[in-house]
């Protein structure tokens, strides 16, 4: 039995790692990124990967059940809310009259 619970622990770990890499990227994306639409993608996208990996390394450890149900509550309503909330926002500010930078916009790319 400790086999499988060193498995366990292990798949738990990497997981925990997993997410906290992918959120840490997300908030440097939100730093690095050049507009709105790019920043609001990395940080819809790889915020929503972190907390759902992360979450899953915490299930992973749970004992009890009902700890175990309330995480998987909390996985869904992130899952749900996030990309809705991202689209939204992305919405909004195109009918606020933002663009995404395309092609030639982009920093670094001159007119060729």
């Amino acid at each position: 039995m400790s086999g499988l619970t060193g498995l366990i622990d292990l798949l738990s770990w990497l997981a925990l790692v997993a997410g906290s890499f992918c959120a840490l990227s997300g908030g440097v994306g939100l730093l690095r990124f050049p507009d709105f639409f790019s920043r609001m993608h990395a940080a819809g996208v790889m915020d929503t990967l972190g907390a759902g990996l992360i979450l899953f390394g915490l299930m992973l450890q749970s004992d009890h059940w009902l700890v175990l149900v309330k995480l998987l509550l909390i996985l869904k309503l992130i899952w749900l809310t996030s990309p809705t909330s991202s689209h939204a926002l992305a919405k909004a500010a195109i009918r606020g009259g933002a663009r995404p930078l395309l092609g030639d916009d982009m920093p670094g790319r001159g007119k060729r």
